[in-house]
Formats: structure tokens, sequence, C-alpha cells
């Protein structure tokens, strides 16, 4: 079991300073020509930059990366057989005596280098950058007024918030920050479960631990429920592990939160906003924070807009995303879509999150090669930007700050393709149609917040996906052909008599090779392929 000696004359009276924090003064909203409604709201307008930008890199790191088991670890320790659960009992101990509060201090960020990172990351092609404020682990990662259970008090001892925002502006990278702590309230109810068999069963976990039970502990003066958020009944069906799914919305049962405990989330939220000037916030919610309970939400949105326009002499720089949005809200907030995409041109700006690997850092993905290959990340960005969206990808760190060797070449193999490539995504627009081929003219559904991308990672050469600017049209076939000669790519959209396209091409290239050779029929553009280049991903073509 592992111990936190080196912690234990520290924290007590760091904990002692956040509890004081934690009654600071509730934060003002910032006014200005939107106001906290729908209706106000409809006026915002998705700033150019981001419809420029199309690829952005996430830092998805936090102290669950710990355990290194995968996500969703500090709710999983507490579900009895899974294979976080053993992992945890093996590694650090049993959850009645060593829960997710006790693993918080072997989070230390030792490694972590946020200029290094942010240079690289922007190497790659990122053209934003976003960072992990809290997750539902409800551990804020920045010197939090409103949560004594932050990375200033307890783990690093840094504020990592502020270490990133500083990066990012000194690279010159856009900056957003996503905050899930809003479902705490129902995602740790496991903590105050028990086990049901074995040499510990009935003995309840340590999501019932009060302030009062501290005494003489390491976390001496903090009160477990500032994190856990327990102290509350059970959502409906509590014990049923993927209840929390059908709940998700605060329906189905739902234990609903607070007034106190929304209040905290805005708090701390606007905290964020306010300290760190960020460009994007992202929520792992439906439509917004607590969306069928009140208005957070919207004070959020508007707060967020007017100060954007506040910093930047009046121009709105804020992107604000919203999950499961319905059409009447896709112009108020920018629609985000987990692991997928529709398979349509969708009108307004739109982001797809998607990872590598798994969301927070698992050595069974690094052990079992289970990551993204480049390829299918290349892929997949030139999907998601025919249509009108946006990627923002996932790269997990390991809870040192550094990421491992594999998915390093993954991104060195990326950078590559994107720098020659990138003409064809950055600034560009969508064309007439998103693509052809077998997938863009299949029914891909989305699976509530997305969750159908593995619909998309097989393509043929005959998945065409197209962008445009100013005078060029670009087109990349998904993948290269198979071993024919000679090789050829043929865009139907592009041919003879084509209701898409009447007028006349005069050159072809492939982006990192040159001029090659085209002809036009009735059965499509037919362009043939050199027999030597370098790219192995997709090629991409430049018509005139």
């Amino acid at each position: 079991m592992k111990t936190n000696i080196q912690n234990l004359l520290m924290i007590p009276l760091l904990a002692i300073a956040g509890c004081l924090q934690v009654q600071a003064q509730d934060m003002p909203l910032v006014t200005g020509p939107y106001e906290p409604t729908w209706q106000s709201l409809q006026k915002y307008e998705c700033p150019e930059w981001f419809r420029d930008a199309k690829f952005g890199i996430w830092a998805h790191w936090g102290p669950q990366c710990v355990e290194e088991t995968g996500d969703w670890n500090a709710r999983s320790i507490y579900l009895e057989g899974s294979y976080q659960y053993k992992e945890h009992i093996k590694n650090y101990g049993h959850p009645s005596e060593y829960g997710f509060k006790d693993v918080l201090p072997d989070f230390k960020a030792e490694k972590w280098n946020p200029d290094s990172l942010l240079r690289f990351y922007k190497s790659v092609g990122a053209r934003y950058f976003f960072a992990l404020g809290n997750h539902h682990d409800n551990y804020d990662l920045w010197d939090s007024k409103y949560q004594p259970w932050n990375s200033m008090n307890i783990g690093p001892h840094k504020d990592i918030l502020a270490g990133w925002a500083a990066a990012a502006k000194k690279v010159g990278l856009p900056f957003g920050v996503s905050l899930h702590a809003d479902h705490a309230w129902i995602w740790y109810e496991p903590s105050r479960r028990y086990d049901r068999s074995g040499d510990k069963m009935g003995v309840k976990y340590d999501g019932w631990l009060t302030k009062e039970d501290g005494k003489g502990k390491w976390w001496e003066g903090l009160d477990p429920q500032d994190l856990y958020a327990q102290d509350h009944p059970f959502s409906e069906g509590t014990w049923a592990d993927g209840m929390i799914h059908r709940q998700w919305a605060w329906q189905n049962g739902a234990s609903i939160p607070s007034e106190k405990f929304r209040q905290n989330f805005l708090n701390r939220t606007l905290d964020v906003i306010d300290r760190y000037n960020p460009d994007l916030l992202y929520f792992d919610v439906t439509v917004a924070p607590f969306y069928n309970v009140d208005n957070t939400g919207q004070k959020i949105a508007s707060s967020f807009y007017n100060h954007s326009l506040k910093q930047n002499h009046g121009k709105l720089r804020a992107v604000m995303f919203g999950k499961i949005l319905p059409d009447s809200l896709k112009g108020a907030l920018t629609w985000d879509v987990e692991r997928g995409a529709p398979n349509e041109l969708i009108p307004l700006p739109w982001q797809t999150c998607t990872c590598i690997g798994g969301w927070h850092y698992n050595k069974r993905t690094y052990e079992n090669n289970g990551y993204k290959s480049a390829a299918q990340v290349a892929r997949m960005l030139f999907d998601v930007v025919s249509k009108n969206g946006n990627l923002l990808l996932s790269v997990p760190l390991r809870a040192d700050g550094t990421f491992d060797e594999k998915e390093y070449a993954i991104l060195l193999e990326l950078r590559d393709w994107m720098r020659t490539n990138g003409e064809a995504i950055y600034g560009t627009r969508p064309w007439k149609i998103f693509g052809e081929g077998p997938i863009a003219e299949s029914n891909i559904a989305i699976n509530a917040q997305g969750f159908n991308e593995g619909s998309y990672m097989n393509p043929s050469s005959q998945e065409i996906r197209f962008t445009q600017k100013g005078r060029y049209l670009y087109a990349a076939a998904l993948k290269w052909p198979d071993a024919e000669k000679p090789q050829t790519i043929i865009i139907k959209s592009l041919g003879k008599g084509s209701k898409q396209f009447k007028g006349n091409i005069g050159r072809v290239e492939l982006l990192g090779y040159g001029k090659v050779p085209f002809s036009r029929t009735a059965d499509g553009l037919v362009i043939t392929l050199p027999s030597k280049h370098k790219d192995k991903i997709a090629p991409v073509f430049k018509i005139k």
C-alpha cells in the first residue's frame, strides 16, 4: 500500500487555508450585451478564428492518471469486482481505507513542462489547446478559491491552469478549459457503497467520511464531502453501475444537485474565466451545466461571452461547447460531438472531440497497442473538416506530465502529414457536398453524444472528402488505392456533366509531390498517381 508521508505535516495547514477559501464571496456575472437567456444567447456567432483553426490538442490530464487504469478511475475504484477496483486494492488498499482522496497526493506532475509540450503541440499542427480544469472527480487543477481539494493544496502544489495558460500564450495558441465537476454529485455515488462479498463485506467505502473524521489524518482540516459531494439522497437505481448514463441529463431519477452545489460550480467556472481568460469552454453535459435544473448554463455562457468582448476590445473570441444540442440552441452554443461525427454537412461550425486512446492514461492501452494510428486521426480530421467541423484530439499524459513513446511516434507521423497537407485543412470552408463514397452515402446515426466514430475507421480509396479555399478545391482520398499499376483515383463528383461542378479543371496537384496527370470522363475526374511518393496516409489533391 502506498503512503503519503511527505505530506503528513504540510497538508493540514493548506487544507485549513483551503476551507477558509471555500467561504469566498460568490463570483459576479460579467454584464454586457449577452443576458442569461437562450433568446439573448441566440445573438452569438462563432468567431472566424475558430472556423479557420480546424485542429486542437487536449491535455485531458489530472489525478485519475495516477493509477494508469483509464477513464472514470475515481468512480470505478468503488465498483466492486471491476478491473480498476482490483488494481486499486492491489496497489493502494481497500476503498474503505484508501479512497480516491488518498490518491490525490500522488499526483505530482513532477516532469510536467507546459512550455515544451505547447511548443510540440503547435509543431504537430494544433491551432488551439485545451486543458482539463476539473473532471467528474471534483478536484480543481488550479489555485481554486471555491474548492480546497485543488492542485495547489494537494498533489503537485502547482497552479496547473496558470502554467498551461501562460505556455499557450507564449506560443500564440487560443486557450481552452474543460470543466466536468458538475456531475460529481451523482458520479461519486458508488463511494458510499460497500463490498457485498469477501472479507470487507458490509464495510462502507470512504464516501461517508466527514471533516470530523480527519483528526490525526493527512487530510485533517479538509472535508471529504467537499470532494465527494455525497451528503444527499441516492439517485434511483444507484447500485446499477450503468444507470448514470440514463441520468446524465438529470432525469430518470437522478438526485438533483442542491442550490449550494450548483452555485459552487458556477463560482468555480467564473473564477476560471476571470483568472485565465480562456477562449474556449467545454462541458461534458447535455446542452449546458444543469440544463434541466436551472439556468446556470445560460449564466456561464452570457458571462463568458461578455468577458470575451471586454478582454478583446469588443471582438468576440469565445467558443462554448454543448453536447446533444437541439437545433434551436445550435446558434447559442457550439455543438460538440464526442467520438463521432454527423454524416452530413452541418451549416454552423461544430467540433468533434476524440482521443488516441482513453480519456485518462491507461497502461493497458499502451501495452496492447490500442492507440489510434496517425492515419486514423488524419482521415478523421479531413472527414470532420469537410463537414464544417473541427477536431479536438486528446493525447493522454501520465501522472508525471509526460506522454509515452508510442504516443510521441503517432504525433510525429501526424506532424509530417499535416505539414504536407495542412493547406487543405486550415482556413478552408466546405464545398457544395462534403464527400462521396460508400461511407459518405451511408446512413450513420449519432448515438447520444456521438459515439459512432468506428463507422469511419476503415475507408477505401473511393472515399473522397472536399474542402475549398479561394480558387482551389481540395479533394482527399481517405486511403491510397490498393496496389494497382498504374494507380488511379476517380472522383465522381468532378466528372463531365457533374451537377456539382460544371467549370473547367486546369491543373491537379498531389500535395507533397506536384502536378499529376488527369482526365475527365463521364465517370469522373480520373487522376493518375505517381509510382513513388512519400505520403503513407491519404493523398490530397489541389484542383485549380
